[in-house]
């Protein structure tokens, strides 16, 4: 814990002038180094990415790094952890849910049996914790069987035993006002003199109840990052703490081409958080970006001297840090940190030469291997073929312009006539086999949520908020996918509540008078992403899952053509 005050110095000149100090004075404690490994956005990730990263090097070089996968991170770790005496690992939210086949097919029990096995100390609740419910979320902790979603769970492992390490909830209460899990976990090492204890307070992002669905987060409420931090830091302090640490699921968002270990500005909604933390706090490690990088945030604010870190996503990357401690002083007198690849060359992926390679643990690996295994006859089930690849981006793409079509084909029996997908909800890109064939685990990347398809009737006065809405968060834009027939044009430069420029369905103006049929996800149905306009919706139709939708496409005809892009046109952004 840093804290810079005058009172010690003062005290210890006060004493040097009254009292002769012995010639056998005890020397000073040496400093002690606490090797800290961070990471976040895991998302289930188990299996090393079939494409290589993309690593900035800033100055707009790049480098591609074949990167991930839960056994070759389990090495990563403990090379890393092994660099000191001390040691402990922290993610900062979302290990679990938006995950590949093999994790999410088995509730991300996989996922949790992986991170014991690496020695995860602490984990921070991230939004996506919450996809299936607090419930399910208290099941994944505290282990067994209990069925809270649509999925069986203990499917491999009948005596699921749930996590080794504790999740850190310090701004999730309950109705009884207490907190979902602890807000504060500590560490010690060492004894005596030589102690040191380190803090870790976790927490997720204040608006996680606007980006999951309601009925999972029922009877909790989401409070305040900062004042959540803060106030337990007189707790820290109480118990001894030489160093706090923050693992919060809220990020920055560095300037285009800094490299992987660098800053930039320190844009985005950690940026209002940081700067109202209390300053004896030594380090933040951070996520839900899923951006790369180092900050010393004291360049920006002096008095907050704390390292702010965040390592992408999918277990591509980890943050290695050492804290160097003064256990007399109760004091963190250096951080260093530097994000570092987990090259996973092999199996057909050529490593790169620049950064270290790492070999799979065969434990691990054969943990993982079970559960690849026992998904694998769903996974390779063929449901059609398509007209060629299709890429998730942040604006309208082709692959989600196919599933808006997809949703409004399954419900058009609801009288749907348009339908819109939210890009946060197409978690992967789409590439078929080099005949065009798509598999059921290739869709069920795209869409690993279970969501159904909802239609409900909006006015044009309420449809066209709810297209407003995409710019609410100015950090996060969402521009939906549309279905064939609709169109849209906005303005990201006019003032809010008017940057809908137009909007048509069949080449007619939407009225503002005329009611319409309007399918989503049944996650942007309960207002998820921001979309609160569309709860106005009545005589909803709860249809087919989103996967059924888009697997009955593909079944209706013998080549999925791509749709083209074009129904979206945003200008002034």
């Amino acid at each position: 814990m840093t804290i810079r005050t005058l009172t010690a110095s003062l005290l210890a000149l006060s004493l040097g002038a009254c009292a002769t100090v012995p010639e056998t004075a005890t020397a000073p404690a040496a400093p002690v180094t606490v090797r800290v490994v961070g990471l976040n956005d895991f998302h289930g990730n188990l299996e090393p990415a079939s494409r290589p990263m993309m690593l900035e090097l800033g100055g707009g070089e790049r480098a591609e790094v074949y990167a991930g996968g839960a056994a070759w991170m389990a090495d990563a770790v403990a090379k890393l952890r092994g660099q000191d005496k001390y040691s402990l690992v922290i993610a900062a939210g979302d290990l679990i849910s938006a995950s590949p086949l093999a994790s999410s097919l088995f509730l991300d029990e996989p996922t949790v049996g992986v991170m014991n096995r690496i020695g995860l100390d602490f984990a921070g609740v991230g939004n996506h914790e919450f996809d299936r419910g607090w419930r399910e979320l208290k099941r994944l902790r505290e282990g067994g069987c209990e069925k809270f979603t649509l999925r069986e769970p203990c499917a491999v492992e009948p005596q699921f035993a749930g996590t080794d390490f504790p999740f850190l909830a310090a701004n999730v209460f309950t109705e009884d006002g207490t907190t979902l899990f602890p807000g504060i976990g500590f560490k010690r090492f060492g004894e005596g003199e030589n102690e040191v204890t380190v803090a870790v307070i976790g927490l997720t992002l204040r608006g996680t109840a606007e980006i999951v669905t309601p009925g999972g987060i029922a009877g909790l409420t989401f409070e305040d990052e900062a004042q959540s931090i803060n106030a337990l830091i007189p707790q820290a302090v109480a118990e001894g703490a030489d160093a706090i640490i923050i693992a919060i699921h809220q990020g920055l968002v560095p300037e285009p081409g800094d490299g992987f270990n660098g800053c930039g500005s320190m844009a985005g909604d950690l940026r209002a958080i940081l700067e109202q933390l209390d300053p004896r706090i030594d380090l933040v490690i951070s996520g839900h970006t899923h951006q790369a990088y180092v900050c010393d945030f004291g360049t920006v604010d002096p008095s907050r001297n704390f390292t702010v870190t965040s390592a992408g996503s999918y277990g591509r990357m980890l943050t290695d840090i050492a804290l160097t401690v003064d256990p007399r002083a109760n004091d963190v007198v250096g951080v260093t940190a530097r994000n570092v690849p987990v090259q996973s060359a092999g199996e057909g992926r050529p490593a790169n030469p620049a950064y270290e390679e790492f070999a799979p643990v065969p434990e691990v690996a054969a943990y993982v291997a079970r559960y690849v295994a026992a998904s694998a006859e769903v996974a390779g089930r063929p449901v059609g073929k398509l007209s060629g690849p299709a890429l998730r981006g942040s604006y309208e793409t082709a692959l989600g312009n196919l599933i808006a079509d997809a949703q409004l084909a399954a419900s058009r029996d609801a009288g749907a006539q348009i339908a819109l997908m939210n890009p946060g909800g197409i978690r992967a890109d789409l590439n078929p086999k080099a005949d065009g064939t798509v598999t059921f685990g290739d869709i069920y990347a795209i869409q690993p949520f279970g969501n159904t398809v909802v239609t409900g009737t909006l006015t044009g006065a309420q449809l066209l908020a709810v297209l407003e809405q995409q710019f609410a968060n100015p950090n996060n834009i969402n521009i939906l996918s549309v279905s064939k027939g609709f169109a849209m044009t906005l303005d990201a430069s006019r003032p809010e509540g008017q940057r809908v420029v137009s909007a048509t369905l069949d080449g007619a103006p939407i009225d503002p008078v005329k009611e319409y049929r309007v399918s989503v996800n049944s996650f942007m149905a309960t207002g998820g992403d921001g979309f609160s306009a569309l709860k106005a919706g009545t005589d909803a139709v709860i249809g087919p899952l989103d996967l059924d939708a888009i697997e009955a496409l593909f079944r209706s005809t013998e080549v999925v053509q791509l749709p083209a892009t074009g129904r979206v046109t945003v200008i002034g952004g």
